[in-house]
C-alpha cells in the first residue's frame, strides 16, 4: 500500500506540475531514457521515463486547446533530455580540428538536439490529439511517437540513431523480433511495453487498490516481452552459426589519429603502419597477412588519393599475398581531364586484387549532413563555413546501392559509416548478397558512447536482414556478426590490431527483409482505429 501511495503521489506531482518544473521533469526523463542504449543498455529504465512521458501528456489537458501546445512543449523537453545525453558525443568531431571548428561546439551539442526534439515534440502533440482517458491512450502515445520517430528517420535524408526499439535489442533474444518486424515496429511495441505502467495510477484515488483494469497493461507487457523472448531464444537454437568455407578475414584496425587522415605529410607513415599491422602475427600459427583470403582495412584509409599513388600501390603489390584480395575505404577523385584541379571527391570503397589492380568500387551514397557535404553548399562555402572533413565543394554522392564481386567470396554489398543505420534501405532489390561489409571511421568521436550505438545499429541490421555483417572501424568497434546477430569476433574500442576471422554464412531472407515495414503499417492502423473508437466511446459517455 505504500508503494502504491509513493506512485499516486508521484504520478500527482508530474500531473499537476507546470511551467519550469514541467520542463525540468520532462528533460530529466528524456536524459534517462538514453541510458536504455548502448552501452549501458538499461532498458528497464523506460519503464520509469515513458510513465512519465504519459503523465505529462495526461496533465497537458489543463492547458489551452486541449492541451495539445502544453503537450508539444513536454515532448520538445523530453526529446531535448534524450537527445543531449545520447548524442554528445557528436560534438567531439569538433574538436578534432578545434582551432577551425570548436566554435561550432554548442550547435552540435545543444543545436543538433534542440532540432531533433522537434520530432518528439510532434509526436506527444499527436498523442494528445487522440488522447483518452483509459488505457488505450498508451497505444495513442505509441503510435503518435512511432510516427514522429519514423518521420527523424527520414525527413532531410533522416537521423534514426538511438530508436527507441535498440533499447530491447540487448539481450540478442529479445532483438529477433525484428527479423520480423523491423526496428520500426520494436519501436512501436517498445513504447507501448515501457509506458504501460502509466495506468497504475488510473483513477487516482489513494483509497482504491488497483484494479484488474489498471495492471492489465503492465501485465500484457510482461507477456509480450516473455513471447518475444522465448521466440528469440528458438529462433539463435534453430540458426547456429555457420561458416562460408575457404574464406579467411583479417580486419585491421589501425586506431589512428584523426588528424592524420587529413594531412598528406603523413602518407609514409600511415602506409607503415598499415602494413606492418596487416600483417601482424596473431598467434603461434599464424603467417600474419597469408592467413587470409580478404583483408580489409577502414573507412577513408589514406590521407591521399589511392588511385593517384602510383608507389603506394606498388607497395600494395608487393604486399599481397598471390590468394589475398584487399578491401579499403578511400576518397576517390572524379574522372576529370589531366592538370584539371580536384575540387569534389567521393567516399568510396576499392576492391584490389594483389596485382593492385581496382577490381570494384563502391561509392557511399548517402552521406552525412555537415559532415561530408553542406545543404546549400555553394552559398554556405562563400559565407565561410565548410564541411567537417574540408572537402572543398562537398563529397559527391554515388549513384545507387550494389553489391560488389569478391574473388573467392560470396558477392558483397558495401556499406559505408551510418549508411547501416537505415533500416530497410541497405540491401538493394533484387540483389540479395552473401555478407555486409560495413566500412567506417568513428575515430571522430573518441572513446564515447557512440562507436556503441553505432555496433548496436549495425547488429540490428544483420538480424534484420539475415545476413551476417562484417564491421571494420578505424578506432574500433571492429567485429564480425553472424546473421542473427552474434559476435563472434571484435576488437574493442581505441585499440590497434588485427582480427582473425572465417565468415558466416547468410540464412534465409527473414520476413522483414521480403515485406518491410508492412507489420508496422498494419499494427499502427489497428493501434489508430481502436484509439479512435474508444475515444468517440468516451465521448458518448
Amino acid at each position: 500500500m505504500a508503494n502504491r501511495s509513493a506512485l499516486l503521489s508521484a504520478g500527482r506531482a508530474i500531473l499537476l506540475a507546470w511551467g519550469w518544473k514541467r520542463a525540468a521533469l520532462a528533460f530529466v526523463a528524456g536524459a534517462l531514457s538514453a541510458l536504455a542504449m548502448a552501452p549501458f543498455n538499461a532498458w528497464p529504465v523506460l519503464f520509469i521515463t515513458l510513465p512519465v512521458a504519459i503523465w505529462l501528456i495526461d496533465g497537458a489537458g489543463a492547458g489551452r486547446l486541449n492541451g495539445v501546445p502544453a503537450a508539444a512543449l513536454s515532448g520538445w523537453w523530453f526529446g531535448f533530455g534524450y537527445f543531449v545525453a545520447g548524442l554528445y558525443w557528436i560534438g567531439y568531431a569538433f574538436l578534432v580540428d578545434a582551432q577551425t571548428f570548436a566554435w561550432l561546439l554548442p550547435a552540435a551539442v545543444a543545436g543538433l538536439p534542440a532540432f531533433l526534439a522537434l520530432f518528439m515534440a510532434f509526436g506527444f502533440a499527436l498523442a494528445r490529439v487522440m488522447w483518452t482517458r483509459d488505457a488505450s491512450r498508451i497505444l495513442a502515445f505509441a503510435a503518435a511517437v512511432t510516427i514522429s520517430e519514423w518521420l527523424r528517420g527520414h525527413i532531410l535524408t533522416g537521423f534514426p540513431w538511438n530508436l527507441f526499439g535498440y533499447a530491447l535489442t540487448e539481450p540478442l533474444a529479445l532483438a529477433q523480433i525484428t527479423s520480423l518486424i523491423g526496428i520500426w515496429g520494436l519501436t512501436f511495441l517498445s513504447l507501448a511495453i515501457f509506458a504501460s505502467p502509466a495506468t497504475l495510477i488510473d483513477e487516482r484515488v489513494a483509497t482504491r487498490r488497483p484494479t484488474l483494469r489498471h495492471w492489465l497493461p503492465l501485465a500484457l507487457s510482461i507477456v509480450l516481452l516473455a513471447g518475444m523472448g522465448g521466440y528469440g531464444a528458438w529462433r539463435l537454437n534453430d540458426h547456429p552459426t555457420k561458416l562460408v568455407p575457404g574464406v579467411k578475414l583479417r580486419l585491421m584496425q589501425p586506431n589512428l589519429q584523426q588528424d592524420a587522415k587529413f594531412n598528406y605529410s603523413a602518407k609514409k607513415a600511415v602506409m607503415e603502419r598499415y602494413l606492418s599491422l596487416s600483417d601482424r602475427s596473431t598467434g603461434p600459427q599464424s603467417t600474419g597477412v597469408r592467413d587470409a583470403t580478404i583483408l580489409i582495412w577502414p573507412e577513408s584509409a589514406f590521407p591521399f588519393f589511392l588511385t593517384r599513388e602510383a608507389d603506394v600501390l606498388a607497395q600494395i603489390a608487393d604486399f599481397l599475398p598471390p590468394t589475398t584480395t584487399l578491401i579499403t575505404g578511400s576518397v576517390r577523385p572524379p574522372d576529370v581531364p589531366p592538370g584539371v584541379k580536384v575540387t569534389q571527391a567521393y567516399n568510396s570503397i576499392y576492391v584490389i586484387d594483389q596485382n593492385a589492380s581496382v577490381l570494384d568500387v563502391y561509392d557511399k551514397l548517402h552521406l552525412v549532413p555537415f559532415g561530408e557535404y553542406l545543404p546549400f553548399q555553394s552559398a554556405m562555402e562563400k559565407l565561410g563555413f565548410m564541411q567537417l572533413t574540408k572537402v572543398i565543394g562537398g563529397f559527391i554522392p554515388g549513384e545507387r546501392r550494389r553489391t560488389m564481386d569478391i574473388p573467392g567470396a560470396p558477392r558483397v554489398l558495401p556499406l559505408i559509416c551510418y549508411e547501416v543505420a537505415f533500416s530497410g534501405a541497405v540491401v538493394p532489390p533484387g540483389e540479395r548478397p552473401g555478407w555486409i561489409v560495413n566500412l567506417t571511421n568513428d575515430g571522430w568521436f573518441g572513446i564515447s558512447t557512440g562507436p556503441y550505438q553505432h555496433l548496436q545499429l549495425a547488429r540490428t541490421r544483420a538480424i534484420e536482414e539475415g545476413l551476417p555483417i562484417v564491421r571494420v572501424a578505424n578506432t574500433g568497434i571492429s567485429a564480425v556478426i553472424d546473421p542473427v546477430g552474434r559476435t563472434i569476433a571484435r576488437l574493442e574500442l581505441g585499440r590497434e590490431g588485427v582480427l582473425d576471422s572465417a565468415l558466416p554464412a547468410p540464412i534465409s531472407p527473414t520476413l522483414f527483409s521480403r515485406i518491410g515495414d508492412i507489420p508496422l503499417a498494419v499494427m499502427l492502423v489497428l493501434s489508430l482505429l481502436y484509439v479512435l473508437r474508444r475515444r468517440a466511446m468516451t465521448r458518448n459517455t
